[in-house]
């Protein structure tokens, strides 16, 4: 264990190097190389997914939780429609959905992120591949879902939120659902969405459109299900 954490450690020195500023070019090349193969590395281990949805969330939630519950049975009704579901790969939120994919006899993948605490692969993964650098994983849990569930969160998931929403906004990937999880959590995001940035027009309401709100896991899979189907 302290070796893991000595690697963390030295991993999240590394990336802090890397995102300081101008280094030689050999660092540089480097740093670009560990990238590469880190890419590499996960469309190896992903690349035959299909029929996939992505569950953001934080990883603080623990079992007895009511987000807990909601996300495991949200999983399970994912994986009963015949969907992937894919996480983090971490705990909390993360954990609840892949394990609810599992105990319903779907298949449960993660994209964990390595880090000096509070991420380790849940026990609930077919599959998981370890990250270091957390763009490269965010691309996976985007490149390979249809769809995306997220649930209340810390920095990170509002992170994935917007960033996901801002690759549709500018047509960078289609525009797949992205269902909001989680009662009056994300009812006073939408309130800030409307109130500001929709009242001063720094969005349209096709973008405030991007994301559906609900807490009934059987509508969220029926909005997933339904976009698929346009899809077709």
């Amino acid at each position: 264990m302290a070796s893991d954490d000595r690697r963390s450690a030295l991993l999240a020195d590394d990336e802090r190097s890397f995102l300081e500023g101008s280094r030689e070019d050999p660092e540089e090349l480097a740093s670009a190389g560990r990238v590469f193969l880190e890419m590499v590395r996960g469309f190896e281990r992903l690349g035959d997914l299909n029929r996939c949805v992505t569950v953001f969330g934080s990883a603080r939630f623990a079992e007895g939780h009511r987000y807990y519950q909601l996300a495991r049975e949200l999983g399970a009704a994912l994986a009963r429609d015949g969907y992937t579901v894919m996480t983090g790969g971490g705990s909390g939120i993360m954990e609840a959905a892949n394990r609810g994919a599992k105990e319903a006899g779907g298949a449960s993948v993660g994209c964990n992120i390595k880090l000096p605490r509070e991420q380790t692969p849940n026990r609930y993964l077919d599959r998981f591949v370890e990250f270091d650098h957390f763009f490269v994983r965010k691309v996976m849990l985007v490149k390979y879902s249809a769809a995306f569930v997220v649930m209340p969160g810390g920095f990170g998931t509002l992170d994935e939120l917007f960033e996901t929403a801002t690759l549709m906004q500018t047509g960078k990937i289609e525009s797949f659902p992205i269902v909001a999880m989680g009662g009056q959590f994300w009812r006073n995001l939408q309130t800030f969405v409307e109130d500001s940035l929709l009242a001063e027009e720094t969005i349209t309401q096709a973008d405030r459109e991007l994301f559906r709100l609900t807490d009934s896991v059987d509508e969220a899979v029926a909005i997933i299900r339904e976009s698929a189907t346009h899809r077709e």
